[in-house]
């Protein structure tokens, strides 16, 4: 029994990556440039985006034309691809040749 504990100790007992007693990852120079790059970019976006180009009172409501526009568009382009209307009366009005109203 011990010499199997000694022979198996280094295993890592079910998946080797999940789980409480997982294989450790270390962590490489590379990806430690990597996620600085990272945090980089992301602290300029930041910063770009706390200084907005328009103040709330110019944002609100400046595209509601142009979004109306794009609304009628769309709303034509639908129209124009559905066929005219069809009636009852058009689509038999050959079955009443013969009828004589006494």
């Amino acid at each position: 029994m011990f010499l199997t504990a000694l022979l198996r100790r280094g295993r890592i007992p079910g998946r080797q990556w999940i789980g409480k007693h997982r294989r450790p990852r270390f962590v490489s120079m590379e990806a430690k440039q990597r996620m600085i790059r990272r945090l980089e970019i992301e602290s300029e976006n930041h910063y770009w985006l706390s200084m907005p180009y328009m103040t709330a009172e110019q944002e609100y409501g400046h595209a509601a034309e142009r979004r109306a526009q794009a609304f009628e568009a769309i709303k034509a382009a639908c129209i124009s691809k559905f066929p005219p209307h069809r009636y009852v009366a058009d689509q038999l009005n050959h079955l009443s040749v013969t009828k004589k109203w006494a």
